[in-house]
């Protein structure tokens, strides 16, 4: 499905919340990682991050690091629902070249002579442990806990991360799915062509109440994107787009690109229309620098990228992601319902299983959980 947002739309740059690590602060993560990383120097599983010792060792260390880190690192304060967060030094030199694709950048990071990559993954896992529970997808680059963003030849115009030529449209992460993140953390390793990463909020557009109501009705689905393969069965369920949570606030699921509005009625896509003209509106539009960490609060604002050229050179943008779950936040009760497409979620740190709204049972099942 082609993106309702045009190309040549034009991107406004508001402000947004910057925050800085502290500079003993950025440089006891650093040094964290880098013990964690040579401690476990023979670990054969970098492409994952999956090992129990590393997982363990994240889990027990992450209590080192200073208050201040966990302070940077909490979900964004303001209307904007995304924050920089700056000081993290990471120096070109340790990575090596921009991988061709999320494949070969997992096995390379274990490559001994550029350890930058797998020092930053492991900084990565103690920063998520630090705001939260951090998962992957078993369906998505293998179920590993960092993913690698880079663009990838033979997929320049489709949507998803490995995408350069086409905008990639604003959305939420994952949004096909009821155990989506409600916090993405992004991490530049580089950027030398300074491409802006989009992000929206539903709390900062100006929408009427009829076309508040038409956007909380259930109507279409949204599948699933490329990344997770493309066979995943006939039941679809339609789905809210927009809608005020328990605690009064408004909040968002949304992503043009995988949901099939030609099967929606004229009023609903007159609304979606006009919610997506406004999150064009007050679209912010950081350009990450190295090392910069980008927080997006996955429950409030949609996120997106601007076109660009890959040279696949060795020196394209490289990013990396992490999900997050808040174990205080709740869903939407219905959302308990939903199959998930048979996505299943690689949950290490999980305490709970059922986050929807009036559900408080605890579940030890263990790490892999199927919806």
């Amino acid at each position: 499905m082609k993106s309702v947002l045009s190309e040549r739309k034009t991107i406004h740059l508001h402000d947004i919340e910057y925050r800085e690590f502290e500079p003993d602060a950025a440089q006891a993560v650093r040094r964290l990682a880098a013990e964690i990383r040579h401690q476990l120097s023979d670990l054969p599983h970098t492409e994952t991050l999956h090992d129990p010792a590393l997982l363990a060792e994240i889990d027990r260390r992450a209590g080192e690091l200073p208050a201040s880190v966990r302070h940077a690192v909490r979900p964004p304060a303001t209307a904007a629902g995304a924050t920089v967060v700056r000081g993290l030094r990471v120096s070109d030199a340790e990575f090596g070249p921009t991988p061709a694709d999320w494949q070969r950048a997992a096995v390379s990071a274990g490559d001994s002579t550029h350890l930058g990559s797998l020092e930053l993954d492991i900084v990565l896992l103690l920063l998520a442990r630090c705001a939260g529970e951090l998962f992957g997808w078993l369906g998505q680059q293998n179920g590993r806990l960092v993913n690698n963003i880079v663009p990838a030849a033979g997929h320049e115009h489709e949507q998803s991360g490995a995408s350069s030529a086409t905008l990639l449209s604003p959305h939420s992460e994952d949004a096909f799915h009821a155990e989506r993140a409600n916090l993405l953390m992004l991490a530049c390793v580089r950027n030398p062509d300074r491409v802006a990463t989009t992000v929206s909020s539903i709390r900062e557009v100006e929408l009427g109440d009829e076309d508040r109501r038409i956007l909380a009705t259930p109507t279409v689905p949204i599948l699933p994107d490329v990344s997770y393969g493309t066979d995943f069965g006939s039941f679809a369920p339609p789905l809210p787009t927009v809608w005020v949570d328990e605690n009064g606030c408004e909040t968002i699921r949304y992503d043009p690109a995988y949901t099939p509005l030609d099967d929606a009625d004229p009023a609903f896509r007159a609304a979606y229309a006009r919610l997506t003209a406004e999150l064009a509106r007050v679209c912010h539009a950081p350009a990450l620098a190295p090392g910069e960490l980008l927080l997006v609060d996955n429950d409030v604002a949609v996120h997106g990228r601007v076109p660009f050229r890959a040279r696949y050179d060795g020196t394209d943008r490289w990013l990396k992601r992490v999900n997050i779950r808040l174990p205080e936040r709740r869903r939407r009760r219905e959302e308990a319902s939903e199959n998930g497409y048979g996505q299943e979620v690689i949950a290490p740190y999980r305490a709970r299983t059922d986050r929807t709204a009036g559900q408080d049972s605890a579940d030890e099942r263990g790490s892999v959980e199927q919806p």
